[in-house]
Order: C-alpha cells, then structure tokens, then sequence
C-alpha cells in the first residue's frame, strides 16, 4: 500500500470512528446510558455491531470516546495558556471567562445532566468524567495558582484549596441556573455573567491576593 492509499485509509478509519462517537453521543444525551445499547448505536451509525466493537469492545469505553470528544472542542479552559510573566488577576480573569464560555456550551451541559443523572447507578462513570474533564482543569489551574504563591502574588496557602475556591465562585448562579433548565433573559445572561464573574474576582482577590 502507497502512503497516499495508506493515509486515506487512516483518515476514513478516523471518519468513521467519529460517526460511532457522535451517535453514541446523541443516543446518550436521548435515552441515558442505561437506556442506550451497542446496537443502537450501530443502527444509528448504519453498520454492524462487529464493525463497531472493532472501535469499542465496550459501551464504557464508547462513552470516554464522547467525554474526550466533546472536552476536546469545548473545553477552551482546558487549552488556554496560564502565563507566569502576567499579573495573576488578568490571567484569572481570562480563565474565568474561558471557563463559564465551556461550561455553558450545550454539549458540555449535556455531558454534566447526563453524569450527574447516571451517577447513582454508574459511579465509575462519574468518576471517569472527572479524570478526563474537570480534574484536569482543577490541576491545571493548581499548579499555576502554586507558581504564583512562589512568585508572592498569591498569598501562600493550599493552591489546591485556592482552586478548588476559584472554580466554585465563579460556577455560582449562572451555571446553576443554566445546568437546571432555568429561563435566562433575552441577551442569554451575559449581563449576569459578567456579573457574577466580577464577584467572583473580587472575592477571590480579597480572600488570596497579595496587596501590593
């Protein structure tokens, strides 16, 4: 086989990986995960179950395929630089902006109603979501918030805890709101997420920066 012939064959095993992937993504976020089947999803697709297994001997494996997916196209938090030579309020503000933007992008939503529906029977589910999501941003955002106690413009303490503080503040209200179907005003509540967002500044500021 020639590299052209060898390279179309790659790009449309990727195609059609990507087609059992958003199928089983749709089938989830419609039926659950319980309420969705390999078979299912194969019929969606067009193709057999064997086809299909051939991707993903397993449904869970199926649904780490839809969590990569879908945090790799929306969670722009998770990509955006955190650089050390720019005063720490100015990179947090831009993070947190990232932030609630990926949060409140339907499928990402999708994805945290589907968990946290699932998690009661599917704990491991959950548990996968997290590694592969949030966790990943929380420890993102640790290591940074640990440079910058390094670099004295964070008051020194737990940059895990500091964190773990961030993210809750700046996931009040609007991300309660939208993850619970509640109706948003007619400009789709930047107006309050720019408000709550500069709260959540201010607070943390108060609680973690060093005054200069």
């Amino acid at each position: 086989m020639g590299e052209k012939q060898a390279e179309m064959v790659t790009d449309a095993v990727a195609a059609r990986r990507k087609c059992f992937v958003d199928a089983a993504a749709a089938s989830f976020f419609e039926h659950g995960y319980a309420g969705t089947t390999m078979s299912s999803i194969a019929q969606r697709v067009g193709g057999s179950k064997t086809t299909l297994w051939s991707y993903f001997p397993a449904k869970e494996q199926l649904f780490a395929a839809v969590v990569d997916d879908i945090v790799d196209i929306y969670g722009t938090a998770l990509q955006m630089d955190l650089p050390l030579d720019v005063p720490v309020m100015t990179v947090l503000e831009t993070f947190a902006n990232a932030l609630v933007d990926s949060l409140l992008q339907p499928p990402i939503m999708s994805l945290h109603r589907l968990v946290s529906g699932e998690a009661g029977r599917f704990p491991h589910l959950a548990q996968l979501f997290y590694d592969r999501g949030p966790k990943r941003g929380r420890q993102r955002l640790t290591d940074y918030m640990a440079a910058k106690m390094q670099q004295a413009e964070l008051r020194a303490g737990d940059p895990s805890a500091a964190s773990q503080q961030f993210f809750g503040l700046c996931q009040a209200s609007i991300y309660e709101y939208t993850v619970l179907n509640m109706p948003l005003d007619e400009n789709g509540g930047r107006v309050k997420i720019e408000a709550d967002l500069s709260l959540a500044l201010d607070s943390f500021g108060r609680a973690w920066a060093v005054k200069g």
